[in-house]
């Protein structure tokens, strides 16, 4: 009985245990860099301000690794949109804080009357480091113009938002500033 009693006492000591050895290893599993936030000024495109709203709106509804904020007015931002008369390009991230990065919101794409969301959105994810797909089908933002004049997908598809995420997984990684610029449409 002494045995049987001591086996019990023993098998609950380990079993209450176990957590606190585990604990580590599990707390190690979901330890994750803290979100990287880029802000962005849209006061020099101020004529589509709805727009990038809700460009930026859809990319924090997907990203877990990015926040993306307005900065104060004042501020220095990451990311700066300008109106342009050109088409729409920007300098290609991924962005990260302390970055001088440029969108021009072109008004060719404007006037030949593509979705202003999808072009600040598509311009955006040039920010976050994704390239152009082209040509591409409606359904990839990434895709931008090739999708179509009618194309009002402004979403990113799955492949678009696992490559954005990958490029903020390890947090904030200061760049080279003296690296150049590549800008993209």
């Amino acid at each position: 009985m002494l045995i049987r009693r001591s086996a019990q006492v023993f098998a609950a000591t380990l079993a209450l245990s176990v957590p606190l050895f585990a604990t580590p290893s599990a707390l190690a599993e979901d330890v994750r860099a803290a979100a990287v936030t880029i802000t962005y000024d849209d006061s020099q495109a101020t004529e589509y301000t709805d727009a990038i709203t809700a460009g930026i709106a859809v990319w924090n509804d997907n990203l877990d690794n990015v926040q993306i904020d307005k900065v104060e007015p004042g501020g220095q931002a990451d990311v700066s949109f300008v109106a342009d008369p050109g088409w729409p390009r920007a300098e290609l991230g991924p962005a990260m804080p302390g970055d001088d990065l440029t969108i021009w919101f072109g008004k060719e794409a404007v006037n030949d009357g593509y979705n202003l969301t999808r072009i600040a959105s598509h311009e955006f994810g040039h920010s976050l480091g994704l390239p152009d797909v082209k040509p591409g089908p409606c359904s990839s933002l990434m895709s931008g113009s090739t999708g179509g004049v009618d194309c009002d997908n402004a979403v990113p598809n799955a492949q678009e938002i696992a490559a954005a995420e990958e490029n903020y997984a390890g947090g904030f990684a200061p760049r080279d500033r003296e690296a150049a610029v590549v800008v993209v449409g």
